[in-house]
């Protein structure tokens, strides 16, 4: 019987997420015994500052990693939305499950109030987010706003914010998308272009892994398509967590085309409809494009 540890953050999403890696082997693989090590990173601990002031997204995976090399664990479950753009020496996105809702969601308490209102107040610390939400509702005030899905949620209720921004991935992975207490707008890619990797899980482990199989097994060829190409554009672009980018691709593999999504900030989107052997080099002029 194989032992395969995972890290994992602790909030509820981060725990949701590695319990639908886990069915995934334990559905192809089912002499496989999988066990989750909690791990609180300093993302985790920091909850007072943007991310940009003390470290961007490599706070929410520099611990974990380590703990991969030194192999207390095997491999780690990510948002793969939050994973930095260089990932430590030796180290690769092993596998990806299937792309959940990719979108951004408008979360509210009452969507006709908030839109009488001619200043509301939306939660979101994400530069991305907070330039195109202001092109949709000229007038709203962008708070920052950090913490877990429900904690963000409890603070909305508590009407600290008129409406908070959220992953419809995350609200619908936590089964949160469509509960009676709020009312869920969500926005369109025309409205909203959603962050690199948004809607997919990502497994992290070693390049040369003994569970490297394992992970390629359970993954889906679309969205690790997907996610090669958009984590190429914000390489390209250099993107942090405090540039407001976003870019997110759209994969046919039956009629072998891919549609492209980019936004630069200053309110500069472009789109593109290509082929499949063509995408990355659109990609490439896209991002490279000012």
């Amino acid at each position: 019987m194989r032992k395969l540890v995972f890290g994992t953050r602790g909030s509820a999403l981060a725990l949701a997420q590695t319990e639908l890696v886990i069915g995934a082997i334990a559905e192809k693989f089912p002499g496989i015994v999988c066990e989750t090590k909690v791990i609180t990173t300093k993302g985790d601990r920091i909850l007072d500052r943007p991310l940009v002031e003390f470290g961007g997204k490599g706070v929410f995976v520099t611990e974990i990693e380590e703990m991969i090399k030194c192999g207390e664990i095997h491999a780690a479950v990510h948002s793969a939305k939050d994973m930095p753009m260089e990932l430590a020496g030796g180290l690769c996105v092993a596998g990806v499950l299937k792309r959940e809702d990719p979108m951004d969601v408008l979360v509210t308490t009452d969507w006709k109030g908030f839109l009488r209102k001619a200043h509301p107040i939306i939660g979101t610390s994400s530069p991305r987010r907070q330039e195109q939400i202001v092109q949709k509702f000229p007038g709203c005030s962008c708070v920052m706003l950090r913490g877990n899905v429900n904690t963000r949620l409890e603070k909305l209720r508590e009407g600290l914010y008129d409406g908070v921004i959220l992953a419809a991935a995350g609200l619908k992975r936590l089964g949160l998308f469509g509960g009676a207490q709020f009312q869920y707008h969500k926005l369109t890619v025309e409205e909203m272009i959603p962050a690199g990797g948004q809607g997919i899980i990502a497994i992290e482990g070693k390049c040369d892994g003994e569970f490297a199989d394992v992970f390629s097994a359970v993954s889906d060829e679309k969205a690790r398509l997907e996610l090669k190409l958009e984590r190429r554009a914000l390489k390209l672009m250099e993107a942090g967590c405090h540039e407001p980018v976003g870019v997110f691709t759209e994969a046919d593999l039956t009629a072998e085309t891919m549609r492209i999504f980019m936004f630069r900030g200053k309110g500069r989107r472009e789109t593109a409809l290509v082929s499949l052997q063509d995408a990355e080099k659109c990609i490439e002029e896209m991002a490279g494009h000012e």
